[in-house]
């Protein structure tokens, strides 16, 4: 069981620090490079960059609660929420594209 584990890349478990603008105050973030990863992944279905994606997080999380004691906790939460959603097969997330995409046309009367 904790070959999976033990077997990670190195890589995956390294931090970097990465420096960011939030309300316009620069500020360092360190996390291990998988949770950068995972957040690039969720920045990018949201069609934004990293920075933006943890720029939009606190704005957002400010709003709900006043008091943000450890902000980068609350990324690794997120990310770990994030890879717990249940995930769709390719074809399974193409048919739900055609599904939204294409509304069934609504019938039109005729005039002679």
């Amino acid at each position: 069981m904790c070959y999976v584990y033990v077997h990670a890349d190195p890589i995956q478990y390294e931090a970097r620090t990465r420096s960011l603008r939030i309300n316009n105050v620069v500020t360092t973030i360190r996390l291990e490079n998988l949770f950068w990863d995972v957040l690039a992944e969720i920045a990018s279905r949201e069609g934004k960059t990293t920075n933006q994606m943890i720029a939009t997080l606190y704005e957002e999380l400010t709003a709900l609660r006043e008091d943000n004691p450890n902000f980068t906790s609350f990324l690794r939460v997120c990310c770990l929420r994030y890879l717990s959603l249940p995930r769709l097969d390719e074809s399974a997330q193409e048919l739900a594209v055609l599904r939204t995409a294409l509304a069934p046309a609504r019938p039109t009367a005729l005039s002679h």
